[in-house]
């Protein structure tokens, strides 16, 4: 299976080399001026991203696979418990549905907050589910910065 993943890697790093040639050679400002000059329709730039993008979303998809596939895996096997492992995903699930719950859902507040995007404003359970991931950012930040401390000061003390 070892050599299988190797042969697979180098074929797509080599792939992913040979299209970010192609984007190299053309420049910059080659394609900007052909996608600016064709009103987003070139097919220079589409030639030349297209492919690029589909390796990335071909190692994406790989890699996820391959985490959930080995994860499974050694859960499994016995080399995990899978009592913590659980314990672990519903204590991050709470956090997430806590973010959620106390986020508002303000897609207009005010004349000056208009949030939008490609001049489609969002709408209240959009602008709740972006508060809802900051929130759930913050608290999963201060838990890691506080773990840190704690341990440290646990670390001196002893």
């Amino acid at each position: 299976m070892y050599k299988i993943l190797k042969i697979v890697v180098a074929v797509l790093g080599l792939l992913g080399v040979v299209f970010l040639g192609r984007i190299m050679a053309a420049g910059d400002t080659e394609l900007k001026d052909d996608y600016l000059a064709t009103a987003g329709n070139s097919e220079l730039v589409d030639s030349m991203f297209n492919p690029f993008a589909t390796i990335i979303y071909i190692v994406l998809i790989l890699i996820l696979a391959f985490v959930v596939f080995f994860v499974i895996k050694g859960l499994v096997s016995g080399g995990g418990n899978i009592k913590n492992t659980l314990i672990g995903v519903g204590a991050f699930l709470v956090i997430l549905a806590i973010a959620y719950g106390v986020s508002g859902g303000d897609p207009l507040v005010g004349v000056d907050k208009i949030y939008a995007y490609d001049d489609v404003l969002a709408t209240e359970s959009e602008s709740r589910l972006v508060g809802g991931g900051l929130v759930a950012f913050y608290i999963l930040s201060v838990m890691a910065i506080g773990t840190l401390v704690f341990s440290g000061i646990k670390k001196m003390i002893r």
